[in-house]
């Protein structure tokens, strides 16, 4: 893909404007997960517009959202009805906490996602965004269960390569090493267990559903090794993102469901990626036929479009606090914030109005099998994913499944992928948290034009980072 350049007849003292906030870049904003910038640094790319699954840069160049921001723009970009109700709703209330108050917006969004949610998930506690949604649930885990006369249990068991976020709390579940070693001592009990990647099945590589099978007992194993008394709550994603988009294998979820209710420990869905549309459904319980205590959801309730977490909670859960009125002693100043309530209301009738859960499962099958052509590169070992969330696996030999070692992995993501893959248009994401991926989850609104575009993209830099990578 060829950029279009600046137009010959821009503005004058364009070209200095740029370069000065080019030095503002580097002297003050710091980055999330990056390096801070010096002053020789290569420019930082600077993305000043949107319009439905592409964005510009500040110097005019257009690149194709392969990532829908982060997983977020479910709507596209440039959606002005989502923009218009922020504003309508800040000329009449631009905030006012939660704290024993209640404001429209949040009163009529928690009704809409109650309604929405599955089972009798039907509390809705708001947060700011994700983390702080993952924070809620552990902390509401442990403050549930000393009401119900069982203190002890406070422990935790998440998935090998899982992300849950950044927060202290979030963190000690999260399962990669490498993200929380710089801010050890974490918050203690947490356990991790294997991850349903059958690409690398450790047993079962030749069935499915037996693989499935042993990934879940294997919670079973880790409740009943620290003592089920002793285990609250297993955070799991519907599709697993860190590590490149693991789906769960057929009856997986049933399955956990099962032993989590043997031993009377809380089953939370971390959805705060896989809801609102990235799989095809609400929420991704739906789509994998289980009924989790907790949801922890955020990214594309608003599509981005203003900040918003929230933790989905079942009647269960809730009658102890309601019959004690005990107070759960927790809670964030924007959490459910009036703009964004507004906005997430606005979002969730757009998606109604133009059907974009039944566009994602109608389409599905062309963006798999689009992305599935790549598989005749040497470099591509494995195509996974299911609605809108993809990862691909790079590999070293195809037949062996050999992964490439982490200075090759740096070399490979870092010092060419990254790059050339923004070069060549495509906005996307080349991530070694576990064996080295592409990742990619374009707006909802995304159709075989684009998935023809990414697939372009991809082949011709992955023929380029394997004849670099060979030699």
């Amino acid at each position: 893909m060829t950029h279009p350049t600046l137009d010959p007849h821009r503005a004058p003292g364009i070209d200095e404007q740029l370069a000065r906030r080019q030095k503002a870049a580097r002297d003050h904003l710091w980055m999330h997960f990056a390096p801070l910038k010096d002053a020789d640094a290569a420019d930082v790319p600077v993305i000043v517009r949107g319009e439905g699954c592409y964005v510009w840069d500040d110097r005019g160049r257009r690149y194709l959202d392969g990532l829908a921001g982060l997983f977020v723009v479910q709507a596209g970009h440039g959606r002005r009805e989502l923009a218009e109700a922020a504003a309508r709703q800040a000329q009449d209330l631009a905030f006012f906490p939660l704290w024993s108050y209640a404001h429209p917006t949040a009163i009529d969004l928690a009704e809409r996602i109650a309604s929405l949610a599955p089972g009798d998930l039907n509390r809705v506690f708001f947060s700011s965004g994700g983390g702080e949604a993952v924070e809620t649930a552990w902390k509401l885990a442990k403050n549930y269960f000393k009401l119900v006369g069982k203190p002890m249990k406070h422990k935790v068991i998440s998935r090998s390569v899982a992300y849950h976020g950044t927060t202290h709390g979030a963190l000690s579940i999260t399962g990669l090493p490498t993200l929380k070693q710089q801010f050890e001592p974490l918050v203690p009990s947490t356990f991790r267990v294997p991850n349903t990647n059958h690409y690398r099945a450790p047993q079962h590589a030749d069935d499915l559903e037996a693989f499935g099978r042993w990934a879940a007992d294997q919670i079973e194993v880790a409740i009943e090794a620290e003592g089920p008394e002793t285990v609250a709550a297993v955070f799991l994603e519907p599709v697993q993102n860190a590590g490149g988009c693991f789906p769960p294998p057929p009856g997986y979820f049933q399955r956990v469901r099962e032993i989590c209710d043997r031993h009377d420990v809380l089953l939370v869905s971390d959805e705060v990626i896989c809801a609102f549309g990235r799989l095809g459904t609400t929420f991704g319980a739906e789509r994998y036929g289980y009924v989790p205590d907790m949801i922890t959801c955020a990214k594309g309730l608003t599509s981005g479009y203003s900040p918003l977490g929230a933790t989905i909670v079942s009647d269960r859960i809730a009658e102890p606090f309601q019959r004690t009125g005990e107070m759960f002693a927790h809670g964030y100043t924007f959490g459910g914030h009036p703009v964004s309530c507004a906005v997430a209301l606005a979002n969730l009738d757009l998606f109604e109005r133009e059907g974009l859960l039944q566009h994602v499962r109608s389409t599905e099958g062309a963006f798999r099998s689009t992305l599935e052509r790549l598989g005749d590169l040497p470099i591509v070992g494995d195509v996974r994913g299911d609605g809108f969330f993809y990862g691909i696996e790079l590999v070293k030999d195809k037949d062996t499944k050999e992964t490439f070692t982490p200075e090759e992995c740096d070399r490979l993501l870092r010092g060419f992928m990254s790059h050339a893959l923004l070069d060549a248009g495509l906005y996307c994401r080349a991530d070694d948290r576990g064996d080295p991926v592409v990742q990619l989850a374009p707006p909802l609104v995304a159709g075989q034009a684009q998935f023809d575009e990414i697939e372009q993209v991809l082949r011709s830099v992955l023929t380029e980072a394997w004849a670099k990578i060979s030699a």
